[in-house]
């Protein structure tokens, strides 16, 4: 099977620190008076994640946030979507500063556990999932630049979404609204350099359409970290007056170098180091994804049946990566090899139906997803002595079809008990199959398969205590399997799938206060989350790392997000969390390669690895008919411990960021609107993200230095 070709960037360097700064003066002082007038305050965001219909944040009786698309393009280049996540409360979305790891993402410390990649969360685009059935996902392909909004529903309700749902993440597409066109160009430290194009249009009759396409080009405050990000996506709809129509299209290709995490040792020498096995074996990734997507929608004008909706998704996903192991640690027989090749097809099939009578209101439906991995793995070295290379394809070493299956019913009511009284229930009831058949028999045969059975009910009651003061409480139990890569190798050494390892199932309670009174706006939450047979690491000998359930798990505390609308010109925003997530009973497990048998203990009480305590996002800004829109970031995390037995911590930190925007006509039918940020203004050291019980102990990715951007978008209507 090819592998995808080598790619190198241009190597790291210095870009001039902040040269963008006297470019946007120079704009600002030289433009006309013409300057967009001040912010007035927005509506209250819509949701539809986690409920039957639209509604408002403030009448949903659960935990959701919401970031607009005036946050998204403010947040900065729109290349990860940590920029913009950072600031909901009771996530944690930590940029690695490496495309060719995806972002580290957790909710509620659910998902905290995965090194790489997302797990324990649903990642939802536009209504199509983005979380294979064994709940790994990746939200690398999420549009940004097209994106209306982003809902991250937490707590109970995400259960509704199936197997691995500790949290949701939903991207949902701007809607089509004009005939537009816009040029957008960013450049930025670091040798960042973006240019996105994006049509659309409404037809004759019914017809819409709209056309993105962007190129981001990236060298790294890293030796061994570039990357190029290509993107398009294409929408193609109908709209007529019972019926809705959309095809959607979306192509990815990353390849980026990968400059490894740091031992505490070069961590401390400075964020801009780069692990010597990254340069000896040249780590990098490649990565391609073409997603076909269909959803059809029909409306009844009688009847308590008011609507249905069906939606459909194909598509291929390759990864290549080439990784730091030694020849000497693959002269083991068992080894997979250090350059993974996966190909993998995915589909999947949901219809669903919606009822409506006085009060009351029923959404029931089926879901059917699939994924199939041809994975192999080659040695990543040619040769021996002098004449041995480094970092290339060598002779195979894996050989294996990897399949994921899930089949799910589904049903929800909302019920208006009583004129000031809304309660919700529902369930999600599925089967998961886990198989794999094993075509590298030399080492052993690792086929093996695996099915679990789940049902997540929930339940959920708002009061509204007085005009714009709702009250609620919801309660919901969620499973999370054990995902294809966790199955793949028996602790004892023996050959088969995993058949020990059990899905973790976890019992959730929140409750919540949500105002929308006055000037301000204010949600806070108290949860808790208990965890049985939760998963953690066994065993990690001759390139295989088996995994274990360790017992019990809890995560508990309190989310608070807010608004203050201080004047016509003045806004203060806030979102802190408090999260307490920590291992109930006592468990070995291993440190360290080779380890064959687990000696270090885990006490109870000790913190699950990568959770902080505590983390919170403030935001000053002013809006100026003049000026243009200004606002100071702050973003603080606490500690961070980097494994399970806690022998070790990220620092906590606090990052200071800077922003200006501002919008006026450009001659004729133009608009110009720019933006320059300004991030880790005060220079901070410090570890943006972790790699969790890394057994090499190189933990820490440092994050990035003082940093600039100046993005400019030119629009004009068609």
């Amino acid at each position: 099977m090819p592998l995808h070709p080598t790619w190198r960037p241009t190597p790291a360097r210095d870009s001039p620190r902040a040269p963008w700064a006297a470019v946007c003066v120079a704009i600002f002082w030289s433009s006309p008076g013409w300057a967009q007038v001040a912010e007035s305050p927005r509506p209250e965001s819509v949701v539809i994640s986690g409920s039957l219909i639209e509604r408002t944040v403030l009448e949903a009786p659960y935990a959701i946030g919401v970031v607009d698309q005036q946050d998204i393009r403010a947040a900065g280049a729109m290349i990860h979507a940590s920029e913009v996540l950072q600031r909901l409360p009771g996530l944690v979305a930590q940029s690695r500063s490496n495309l060719a790891q995806d972002l580290q993402i957790s909710s509620r410390g659910f998902g905290a556990r995965s090194g790489f990649g997302v797990r324990g969360l649903r990642i939802v685009a536009d209504g199509l999932p983005a979380t294979g059935p064994d709940g790994q996902g990746q939200v690398s392909q999420f549009d940004l630049a097209a994106a209306q909004r982003i809902e991250v529903l937490r707590g109970p309700f995400s259960a509704l979404y199936g197997n691995s749902s500790g949290g949701v993440i939903s991207i949902i597409s701007a809607p089509i609204t004009a005939n537009t066109f816009r040029y957008d160009s960013d450049v930025g430290s670091f040798g960042l350099r973006q240019n996105r194009l994006g049509i659309q249009g409404k037809g004759e009759g019914h017809w819409e359409a709209s056309l993105t396409a962007s190129q981001a080009e990236l060298d790294g405050f890293r030796p061994q970290s570039g990357a190029v990000k290509q993107q398009a996506h294409a929408t193609l709809g109908w709209r007529g007056g019972r019926d809705d129509v959309t095809v959607q299209l979306g192509y990815l290709n990353q390849p980026a170098d990968d400059p490894l995490g740091l031992a505490r040792a070069q961590f401390e020498s400075g964020p801009r180091e780069t692990a010597v096995q990254a340069l000896q074996f040249d780590t990098r990734k490649t990565l391609d994804q073409t997603q076909l997507g269909l959803i059809w929608r029909h409306r009844f004008d009688q009847g308590v049946l008011r609507e249905t909706r069906l939606s459909a998704y194909g598509g291929q996903r390759s990864v290549a990566q080439w990784l730091a192991i030694t020849p000497a640690t693959q002269a083991n027989g068992r080894h997979g090899g250090g350059v993974i090749d996966v190909q993998r097809r995915f589909q999947g099939l949901e219809a669903r139906a919606r009822w409506e009578w006085d009060g009351m209101g029923l959404v029931a439906g089926v879901a059917v997803d699939q994924q199939l991995d041809d994975r192999r793995g080659y040695e990543n070295f040619t040769g021996s002595g002098d004449s041995q290379r480094l970092g290339v394809v060598g002779r195979l070493r894996r050989d294996e079809v990897n399949d994921a299956r899930s089949r799910d019913l589904f049903a929800q009511v909302e019920w208006v008990v009583a004129p000031r009284w809304m309660m919700l229930a529902g369930a999600r009831s599925g089967r998961v199959d886990l198989s794999s058949r094993d075509a590298y028999l030399s080492n052993g045969d690792d086929s093996g398969q695996l099915a679990w059975r789940y049902t997540n009910p929930v339940w959920g009651l708002r009061w509204q205590a007085q005009p714009g003061l709702n009250l609620h409480l919801s309660a919901g139990r969620g499973f999370e399997s054990p995902t294809l890569g966790e199955l793949a190798y028996r602790a004892d050494g023996t050959g088969g799938f995993n058949t020990a390892l059990k899905a973790q199932a976890s019992t959730q309670l929140e409750v919540g206060l949500k105002s929308r009174r006055g000037r301000s706006d204010l949600d806070i939450v108290l949860f808790e989350a208990w965890t049985a047979n939760e998963i953690g690491v066994a065993t990690n000998a001759g390139g295989r790392s088996a995994f274990q359930n360790v017992g019990r798990t809890s995560r508990r505390g309190l989310e608070a997000a807010s608004t203050w609308r201080l004047g016509p010109q003045w806004q203060a925003r806030l979102a802190a969390t408090v999260l307490l997530a920590t291992y109930e009973d006592r468990f070995l497990t291993c440190e360290g390669i080779p380890c064959s048998t687990p000696t270090a203990v885990v006490n109870p009480g000790q913190r699950i690895a990568g959770t902080p305590k505590a983390w919170a996002y403030a935001e000053l800004r002013r809006a100026d008919p003049m000026l243009g829109h200004w606002a100071l970031e702050w973003r603080a995390v606490g500690s961070v411990p980097v494994n399970d037995r806690n022998a070790d911590f990220a620092a906590g930190y606090g990052l200071l960021g800077a922003r200006w925007s501002r919008s006026w006509p450009v001659g004729g039918s133009w608009r110009l609107e720019s933006l320059l940020r300004l991030d880790n203004v005060l220079d901070r050291r410090h570890a943006a993200s972790v790699i969790v019980n890394d057994a090499n102990g190189r933990f820490f990715e440092p994050g990035a230095p003082r940093h600039a951007l100046l993005s400019a978008r030119l629009v004009t209507p068609l």
